[in-house]
């Protein structure tokens, strides 16, 4: 199942972000990761510009989607499967992906990679990584299948995911994106790649809007994602920023599961036995535990608030087989979400606290 193996890439308690932030420049973004975060830096996302929202920004190249004016903050996106060119669009689409199924990798005018109009920190990360001193791991992310299936609908109104020809080509895409986009962070840095599939969406399981959607659907969508990561030689993570089906997640192929500990650990606590079996396989938890949602809570809390609440909800999945120190081993320290929706200032207290956390519990634990 996980392939986050022991000598391949250890947690050790490290601070890693999630994706967003809200600044306008990706070289002042950049700045911030890398004082935050240099060991595990990721690309930064300004979901400011249209195009790095989390559907335009991975819409590109896959045939069944529409996008109408995307640059715009209005623009929106639509499947349309009766448009004239669709079926030969389709075939070009499949042989696009088994193509990079096949060789491993795709085209420099593969209609599948990420392109730098819409990724612009993705490329400024990779031009920055070479010789980089004290790196551990690269961090990169891709909107998740489930997100975008639900997020893009006809123009009646019915979801992508209850269409099958929509269904699979999203699933298919976004595994192809996700493989390239480990292998081109791991060529940058020559260091593990952390791949992260951003699942917001999956916090809608269970509601009146997904009724028929079934958990082994989910699972196969989310193993097929992670397969392709594995093959490409990261590790798959997943990000859900609320509460979701967390059995479903821990019984899947990831190697990393990052939660918002802050808002939500009451839901994954009673999960002992799960976690711990998800552990004993060598996986990771990104711990959310330093608070995005509410700018609130963001200017309460600090440091020595967060480390306690860290240590208290630890107990939840410590005993005589697992000490503190051994959850720490496999725990990355992280903000409960991006932070691309908060003001600046909050924003920088979000990652100054990530990293703070992240030391001090490295220090008393580890040291």
């Amino acid at each position: 199942m996980s392939t986050a193996t022991p000598g391949r890439f250890s947690a050790d308690g490290l601070p890693v972000l999630i994706g967003s932030v809200p600044l306008t420049s990706h070289r002042e973004a950049l700045d911030w990761i890398f004082e935050a975060t240099p060991e595990i830096p990721l690309w930064p996302q300004l979901p400011a510009n249209p195009l790095e929202r989390m559907m335009p920004q991975f819409a590109e190249g896959l045939p069944c989607i529409t996008e109408e004016d995307p640059a715009d903050a209005d623009g929106r996106i639509v499947y349309d499967i009766q448009r004239p060119g669709f079926e030969e669009e389709m075939l070009a689409f499949y042989e696009d992906y088994l193509a990079a199924s096949e060789n491993g990798d795709l085209s420099v005018d593969s209609r599948l990679r990420n392109s730098r109009e819409r990724s612009a920190g993705l490329y400024l990360l990779a031009e920055t990584l070479p010789g980089r001193p004290g790196l551990a791991a690269v961090k990169g992310q891709v909107t998740g299948p489930f997100t975008m299936l639900t997020g893009i609908k006809d123009r009646q109104g019915r979801a992508g995911w209850f269409d099958d020809t929509i269904r699979d080509m999203v699933i298919k895409g976004i595994a192809v994106k996700a493989a390239w986009q480990t292998r081109f962070l791991a060529r940058a840095g020559n260091r593990p790649v952390l791949m992260f599939i951003d699942e917001p969406a999956l916090a809608g399981l269970g509601s009146s809007a997904f009724i028929g959607v079934s958990a082994e659907a989910i699972r196969e969508m989310i193993n097929e994602v992670a397969d392709a990561i594995h093959l490409a030689g990261g590790l798959a993570g997943i990000h859900v920023c609320a509460n979701t089906d967390w059995s479903l997640l821990l019984g899947s192929a990831i190697d990393i599961l990052s939660f918002d500990a802050y808002g939500f650990f009451e839901r994954i606590a009673p999960l002992g036995e799960e976690v711990g079996n998800y552990l004993d396989r060598g996986s990771i938890i990104a711990w959310g535990g330093i608070p995005t949602s509410r700018g609130e809570d963001v200017e309460k809390e600090d440091t020595a608030s967060l480390v306690g609440l860290w240590k208290e909800q630890a107990r939840a999945f410590t005993g005589p087989k697992r000490d503190a120190a051994a959850l720490l081993r496999q725990t990355l320290i992280t903000p409960s979400c991006g932070t691309g929706s908060l003001a600046p200032d909050l924003a920088r207290r979000v990652l100054s606290l990530t990293r703070a956390v992240s030391m001090t519990l490295r220090d008393e634990l580890l040291h």
